[in-house]
């Protein structure tokens, strides 16, 4: 194939997760249960926020919005790639990888902006509660959140056309489980320096940039947390931020090791696995995370149980 001329390629293979036959069965279990527990975790926390009127307030319309967004990262993900594990050719026509790049990309930028969003809006309600519910009106929520889908949707459209305008000459083949950036830059023929740059600096700009509102913001909560003389008022103040940053330094720290790094530093094997924490695993634990350690979650989840019950 001629560089630069696409007209031929028209499909890829994927080469999925592992080839040893053996862990093909357990893996796939594994993975339908995670998928299953994310899609149940996810929509019921979208439901419940949307029908409790008590967790109409910024937080947790945030929050919705943070369900949704790990409800399509695994989406986007995991029935092709479940699909795939029993699949005798693991082909992914052309404008199908483009589309999945695009996509995941543009959610995994929009989950990154939403906890840094959300930081920001933790930091509003512990250090100015007098100022809170006017500082974080429905309409400054709704802004920050079209905002943050609208800088998602940019980068990706950026990221995906300087990836796909490269030439795929050599193989078609692209060794990992779904369409991402990294393992389509070292399968390309062609010179992906300017890939690289691109990708430091647009992704580079939105980890380092949300990173820095998060600690800033927990810098000042945490200074704020202390000077509260009372303990049992800093342990209910801690308890509304632990749960967000435990969700944090998760995400932040895979999305760090992922593409932050030279080309040549690459490790497929290990990316996989990364992959996979990131696609799969986080968008799981983030409900959980959020609902367990969070006592008006739970008390909205038990009202909504016992209507069900005393309806039934």
């Amino acid at each position: 194939m001629e560089k630069g001329n696409h007209s031929e390629a028209t499909e890829f293979i994927l080469s999925g997760l592992t080839d040893h036959l053996e862990l093909q069965v357990p893996l796939f279990m594994v993975l339908l249960l995670i998928y299953g527990i994310t899609l149940v975790g996810n929509g019921g926390m979208i439901l419940l926020i949307t029908i409790d009127p008590q967790l109409h307030t910024p937080m947790y319309f945030f929050l919705r919005n943070l369900s949704f967004c790990d409800l399509c990262i695994s989406s986007i993900i995991s029935p092709k790639m479940l699909l795939n594990f029993f699949a005798e050719r693991k082909s992914i026509s052309y404008t199908a990888c483009a589309v999945q790049m695009y996509l995941f990309v543009s959610f995994a930028d929009i989950e990154c902006l939403l906890l840094a969003v959300m930081a920001y809006d933790r930091y509003m309600a512990i250090c100015n509660p007098l100022l809170y519910t006017v500082t974080m009106s429905r309409q400054l929520c709704k802004q920050l959140v079209a905002g943050v889908y609208a800088v998602g949707g940019v980068d990706s459209m950026i990221h995906t056309f300087c990836t796909f305008r490269l030439s795929f000459c050599s193989s078609n083949i692209i060794n990992h489980f779904f369409c991402d950036i990294p393992p389509l830059l070292a399968l390309s023929c062609s010179d992906t320096h300017i890939n690289e740059i691109v990708m430091f600096a647009f992704i580079g700009c939105i980890l380092v940039s949300s990173f820095v509102t998060v600690f800033l913001s927990y810098f000042y909560i945490i200074s704020t947390i202390l000077q509260i003389r009372s303990a049992e008022g800093q342990q209910k103040a801690f308890s509304t931020c632990t749960f967000h940053l435990t969700a944090v330094v998760i995400f932040y720290g895979t999305q760090l090791f992922m593409y932050l790094r030279p080309t040549s530093r690459y490790s497929m094997d290990m990316d996989k696995i990364t992959s996979v924490f990131y696609t799969l695993v986080i968008p799981m634990l983030n409900p959980l995370i959020y609902s367990l350690r969070n006592t008006e979650v739970k008390d909205a989840l038990r009202k909504v149980m016992n209507k069900l019950l005393t309806n039934s």
